[in-house]
């Protein structure tokens, strides 16, 4: 039985959405964070040693990494299904979404969560300093490398309802986490009509709403895990 070892508030929701969206049975076995370091308990990271999500497990062999679960469960569980082919006209942007989500836009995000951690938790005296200097490596690695993303986001999104063509695909379902993350804080806004249209879309799909009530959290929450 494929079974998906999900912690909470984590990336894992991606993989919960995509069996939904297939209709392939699974067991969800759900593990909550460290309430000190919000880290993985230690039942967790006997499956998964590194303590990331998401990580499944399906007879004797363990994987983990987003988008290496997602190929192995739709060559496995879905052939044929929510990737265009090779040849299809939609390819190039179902690779680029689909390897962007983690290739590009997830260690920006955790990028800017990290700076917002330091300037809030790091010692009062040392906040002004800290500030100053994150701030700067935001403009210079945070801002311009988002605007970017946002601006190749809301163009593609103009042209179809999806990322990749008028059909949901993987490509959709890998972007969830990083557009709600992106939408959170706010490098997409009222400025981005396309973009929280396509979030409005995926909030309505009825796989997703399944998804969300199976993960207990209420929402897709963008947290480093």
């Amino acid at each position: 039985m494929l079974t998906v070892h999900h912690l909470e508030y984590s990336q894992s929701f991606r993989i919960l959405w995509l069996l939904e969206e297939l209709g392939t049975p699974y067991e969800l076995k759900v593990y909550q964070r460290d309430p000190k370091t919000m880290l993985a308990p230690a039942d967790y990271k006997a499956v998964s040693p590194l303590g990331t999500s998401p990580v499944i497990t399906d007879g004797g062999a363990a994987l983990a990494e987003t988008n290496a679960i997602v190929d192995y469960i739709l060559d496995t569980y879905g052939p044929g299904n929510l990737r265009p082919a090779p040849g299809d006209a939609n390819r190039d942007k179902y690779l680029f979404w689909f390897h962007a989500s983690q290739g590009s836009l997830m260690p920006i995000l955790t990028m800017a969560t990290v700076f917002d951690a330091l300037k809030t938790k790091a010692p009062f005296f040392a906040r002004p300093m800290l500030k100053l200097a994150l701030g700067r490596a935001e403009a210079m690695m945070v801002t311009p490398r988002m605007k970017a993303l946002v601006k190749m986001m809301e163009d593609d999104l103009g042209q179809s309802d999806w990322f990749a063509g008028d059909e949901l695909t993987a490509a959709d379902i890998v972007m969830c986490y990083c557009m709600e993350g992106a939408a959170a804080k706010g490098f997409i806004g009222k400025n981005h009509p396309n973009a929280l249209a396509w979030i409005h879309r995926m909030r309505e799909r009825p796989a997703f709403k399944r998804a969300l009530e199976k993960d207990g959290t209420g929402q897709v929450a963008f947290k480093s895990s």
